[in-house]
């Protein structure tokens, strides 16, 4: 019998120390979204690799700003990660404007995040979709 490479032996990870963190020690996460009041929800997910993103905003609408934003994330730790980072990013100093975070783009989060790896890229680009809906839900949903 050969033997058999660790896939992660807590030192050998294809992933950066912030992306470890952020998968380690997630921002923001929601586990239970019962009594959660939010403004907007999006979901996004891919149907290549099974991960689904769901993120809830809180908007605050007097600044047209983002106030909070919550999300679960049911996938690998680049999106884990990804999701994480992104919503650190919508609502550091005071929140990010919604004109701002509509633009926000995945190589946004990567730079962010110090990079990941080649095969992962595409887990970064779901958490700004689900962002986007929330966004657009807000939109349709506010008086």
């Amino acid at each position: 019998m050969k033997n058999k490479k660790k896939i992660c032996d807590g030192e050998n990870w294809l992933y950066n120390d912030i992306v470890k963190d952020h998968f380690f020690h997630p921002r923001n996460i929601l586990i239970d979204d019962t009594d959660y009041e939010y403004d907007g929800m999006g979901i996004s997910g891919n149907a290549f690799c099974g991960d689904v993103m769901i993120v809830w905003i809180r908007v605050d609408s007097k600044k047209e700003k983002i106030a909070e934003c919550k999300w679960r994330t049911f996938g690998c730790a680049s999106a884990i990660a990804s999701t994480s980072m992104m919503s650190v990013m919508v609502t550091e100093k005071g929140g990010m404007s919604i004109k701002k975070a509509e633009k926000l783009k995945p190589e946004n989060i990567i730079k962010r995040l110090g990079g990941l790896p080649d095969k992962k890229l595409h887990c970064s680009v779901l958490g700004d979709k689900a962002l986007i809906q929330a966004i657009l839900d807000y939109k349709n949903n506010r008086p």
